[in-house]
């Protein structure tokens, strides 16, 4: 009877487990599925990058991984999230719209911990014109002359198109601020609304006004450097201007805890936003037109952007929380400047 109790024991007990291994951080057995759920501007990107990352897991941990994709507005990827589309990992154009789904209780971790504060890739806002730049546009003041037809999204349906608004509006402070020693909201304020008077439609997203001024629609289209330098590259005729004063756009990516934990797929998950921040990964969204976040590859590149001399960040104007109050919010600058006020 003791010879057999101990064989039972044995049996439930299974192998046994490597001194200081933690069985719980080992790659799961057989194939893995990875959901993405990413705003559009990375699909082009993501097309090269998903395979590497496949490759190199594959060689890692003999384990298939497996990719399912979703690519929308970054708005509405974040929301989509929330409301039950079960991404492992968000790619989207802005941390509020990750912050929607912190909200949401489905991020538990702190993601500005992970691959250079969350942050996978940057950009810049700048301005499209026509091949040979026609009517000679250098800087924001030309936008607001007459006769010059204006492009750029609406921020109410296009979460990315705040970033071209937070541009124009910081380059008011930012000018003000040079001639005054001091940033004057209202000098902004009427900046931003004498380059809106020019605004010949406002479309649902910076895709959209892109395909308008393809067709024929405007003189200068404010977009992503990263959207001009793709359509450069596919064959599209742009002249690129850079203006003086600019903010830093910044693109986050996070694992969505909630979806990892249900699906078992949190190690191939955490990998996949490690992997984003790598060299190898980087030099391919560099090579997308995006600025990379890894130091290595920004020494790679160092020469191939402009810099703009007056490039300023979202904390020059106080952080998003205060963004999404003084500029967007319902009394806000932004309506404001719609509505004539």
């Amino acid at each position: 009877m003791a010879v057999l109790l101990l064989l039972l024991s044995a049996a439930c007990a299974g192998p046994a487990e490597e001194e200081g291994t933690d069985p719980s951080s080992a790659p799961a057995q057989g194939d893995v599925t990875l959901v993405i759920g990413a705003y559009s501007v990375v699909k082009d990107a993501f097309a090269e990058l998903l395979p590497m990352f496949q490759e190199k897991w594959k060689q890692e941990t003999g384990q298939l991984v497996t990719f399912q994709e979703s690519y929308e507005a970054s708005g509405t990827q974040a929301r989509s999230i929330v409301g039950g589309f079960e991404a492992d990992v968000a790619v989207l154009a802005m941390e509020t719209d990750i912050d929607k789904i912190v909200k949401a209780g489905m991020i538990t971790h702190d993601w500005r911990d992970r691959v250079y504060e969350g942050m996978i890739t940057n950009s810049i806002v700048v301005m499209g014109t026509r091949d040979g730049n026609p009517l000679g546009i250098q800087d924001w003041e030309d936008l607001t002359k007459e006769g010059v037809k204006v492009l750029y999204p609406n921020p109410k349906t296009s979460g990315g198109a705040q970033w071209d608004i937070n541009a124009i509006y910081g380059a008011g402070l930012r000018i003000s601020e040079e001639r005054t020693g001091q940033p004057d909201p209202a000098f902004a304020k009427q900046f931003l609304a004498d380059i809106h008077a020019n605004v010949e439609s406002l479309d649902k997203s910076g895709r959209a006004s892109m395909a308008a001024f393809e067709y024929g629609v405007g003189d200068v289209i404010v977009t992503y450097e990263n959207e001009l330098i793709a359509r450069i590259n596919q064959g599209v005729a742009y002249d690129i201007v850079v203006p003086e004063h600019t903010i830093l756009i910044q693109n986050p990516a996070a694992v969505v805890d909630t979806n990892v934990d249900d699906h078992g797929s949190r190690e191939v998950a955490e990998a996949f936003v490690e992997f984003l921040g790598s060299a190898e990964a980087q030099r391919v969204f560099t090579k997308h037109g995006f600025r990379p976040t890894n130091p290595e590859v920004a020494e790679e590149v160092k020469g191939q952007f402009i810099e703009p001399a007056g490039l300023f960040d979202i904390g020059y104007l106080g952080g998003w929380s205060k963004v999404r109050e003084e500029l967007y919010s319902k009394r806000g600058i932004w309506y404001q400047v719609l509505a004539g006020i």
